[in-house]
């Protein structure tokens, strides 16, 4: 018997009787409940009534003979997050480690009903997670900040899927009160927004984790004349990376003492990954007698003083000290390393062991594939994600940290980003079972409430379009989103290769999935805003390879793609609006207005 749920789970014996929860009509929540488990099993008691057509009461106790259809107890046995579930003729019973665990085994009971209804098989299930910490890192510096709505509703559908962790990566979008010019025109989350958000995600069993990057990426601080003297290479016309000097500290602790205060964790994530000017100005000569990956420890290793001296456990990403890897071991013992990397080739069998040698807690932490995208990575998403979680696992990562970036512009709508929240969130919850699971319908169900199935299916093969259009480059970028600014940082996009044959195919599968958007029937409460957003991302993808044929074969005329890029950057502006706070929205918009400009300046590359 197939069981339709998610992610699924580490052990499961059905068998082949039946058990009818009719006329059990109590569900016993355990001693000492805390408000905030009262009010997640209040919310699957209302969908469970609708399924079954009774109505179900919950209490702390109450006479068997009233009907039990679910005892839940926490056992101190069981590990945190750790549960069992046990259906029988006399009804369900649920043991778990922790508040969590009884939520996470309340989810599957209620997606056990969701299938079957008030008829259940008898069964038994044991499950717990290969990593303790499951997070999700929202982007919300590189132009999009999501309104409140956008992130509760976000927030609720991570912890349905048992994402344990959130964390938003900041910048300069949060409005420090001595610090307006940096964050004037960036719409940022205020200290009350904040403090709202750290209690919505604690209500659901979600630790959010401050974020704040301390090191390099800060030209948006930086190139403002005050904190120009802060910059390693001030007199550079793209400051990006604070001097590791006193001064760059005491403006740190400046920063920490405002932040901090407003989670209630005391994980503290300080970034300090790709610090590329490093060495080459206030530290050159330090870097000349050591190196700069020692001159990077030296100063890490302050900042982690730092962050102790707040009462906080620092997190950072692991890129840098990977240069030399022998200098690990040197690394704070109470530090934990940040272990990224999002294409599908990254050598986490290498790294994960080079972290776990030398003691350090370490985390992997890959990506959902979706920015510089349009349309999403699929194949390069699912094995990132698996590989990544396959090797921490093993060697012992306490945690999976799935990264959402918005480098170019945070052009990918929403919704292209839920495949890769899904199939992490199986996959850190328990590699093995869920590798093979059914993600078009996990994503449908969790994101959509499409019953079809075939919205999930869509964001699938949306994905997988890149594969018709071959020989791109695709590291952190797809070929419709290479094609749709027809350039990148790294120079000119070399299409030359291309084929018709290729345009063809690429939109003939266009053609074929859109069927899928077209048959779906989401009912989920933001479902008009859903199928407008993958429209746009179907009409972006189309105008891509239409971009491509004119540049490449001449088919087209310029003033029909500009005109039609005109009405894609239009509808991109209203998209962003629906989900996002305005500040960001001209920086975004100015990638593509370029990108429009360069019709002109890129000479045409037309052949028959």
């Amino acid at each position: 018997m197939k069981l339709n749920l998610f992610p699924l789970p580490r052990k499961v014996q059905v068998k082949k009787t039946k058990a009818s929860l009719l006329n059990k009509n109590w569900i016993l929540l355990p001693e000492q409940c805390s408000p905030s488990l009262r009010e997640r099993i209040l919310e699957g008691v209302e969908k469970i009534g609708r399924l079954t057509n009774q109505v179900i009461r919950i209490g702390n106790s109450v006479p068997d003979d009233l009907g039990i259809f679910l005892k839940t107890e926490v056992k101190t046995k069981l590990s945190s997050q750790e549960y069992k579930l046990e259906i029988s003729k006399a009804g369900c019973h649920l043991q778990a480690g922790d508040e969590a665990g009884i939520y996470y085994g309340f989810l599957a009971l209620v997606q056990l009903i969701e299938q079957f209804g008030s008829t259940l098989p008898v069964l038994s299930i044991s499950d717990s997670p290969d990593f303790p910490s499951r997070g999700v890192m929202l982007d919300v510096s590189r132009c999009k900040v999501p309104t409140m709505e956008t992130l509760k509703q976000l927030i609720d559908r991570l912890a349905g899927i048992r994402i344990n962790q959130v964390q938003l990566y900041i910048e300069h979008t949060f409005a420090f009160a001595k610090h307006e010019s940096v964050w004037h025109d960036a719409s940022p989350f205020t200290h009350e927004e904040i403090l709202e958000l750290d209690d919505y995600c604690k209500d659901r069993y979600i630790e959010l984790v401050p974020n704040l990057n301390s090191f390099g990426h800060l030209n948006r601080w930086l190139k403002h004349p005050e904190y120009t003297h802060l910059s390693e290479v001030p007199e550079g016309l793209h400051p990006d990376c604070l001097a590791p000097n006193q001064a760059s500290l005491n403006f740190l602790e400046e920063l920490y003492d405002e932040y901090l205060p407003h989670f209630s964790t005391t994980l503290f994530n300080v970034g300090c990954d790709e610090t590329w000017q490093l060495g080459k100005g206030r530290s050159k000569k330090a870097a000349e007698k050591t190196s700069v990956t020692k001159v990077y420890l030296e100063f890490l290793k302050k900042i982690h003083k730092l962050v102790s001296k707040k009462g906080s456990k620092m997190q950072f990403w692991g890129d840098i000290i990977l240069h030399q890897p022998e200098l690990i071991k040197e690394l704070p013992k109470d530090i934990v390393a940040l272990n990224w990397g999002y294409d599908a080739d990254h050598p986490y069998k290498k790294e994960c062991p080079a972290f776990a040698s030398s003691g350090i807690e370490f985390w992997v932490c890959p990506g959902t594939s979706s920015w510089n995208s349009i349309t999403g990575r699929t194949d390069n998403c699912l094995t990132n994600l698996g590989e990544s979680a396959k090797y921490g696992s093993k060697h012992g990562a306490t945690g999976y940290l799935n990264t959402d970036w918005g480098d170019g512009g945070h052009h990918q709508v929403l919704p292209i980003s839920y495949l890769g929240f899904t199939a992490g969130a199986g996959f850190s919850w328990n590699y093995k079972a869920n590798q093979n699971v059914d993600l078009a319908g996990a994503i449908s169900r969790h994101f959509f409430e499409d019953s079809t199935g075939k919205l999930g299916q869509f964001c699938l093969d949306l994905g997988r379009t890149l594969n018709h259009l071959p020989g791109l480059r695709r590291n952190n970028s797809s070929a419709i989103g290479q094609l749709l600014q027809m350039s990148l940082p790294s120079g000119r996009l070399d299409i030359s290769k291309l084929t018709r044959g290729q345009f063809n195919k690429a939109e003939a599968w266009l053609d074929k999935i859109s069927v899928d958007l077209m048959e779906s029937q989401p009912e989920c409460s933001d479902r008009d805003l859903v199928i407008s957003e993958l429209k746009h991302a179907l009409a972006m993808s189309r105008h891509a390879i239409k971009r491509g044929r004119f540049k490449r074969l001449g088919d087209g005329t310029l003033e029909e793609l500009k005109k039609e890029f005109q009405s894609i950057i239009m509808n991109h502006e209203e998209q962003w609006l629906a989900r996002n706070r305005r500040g960001g929205l001209r920086e975004s918009s100015g990638y593509l207005y370029r990108a429009m400009e360069r019709f002109d300046q890129e000479p045409e590359e037309k052949q028959s």
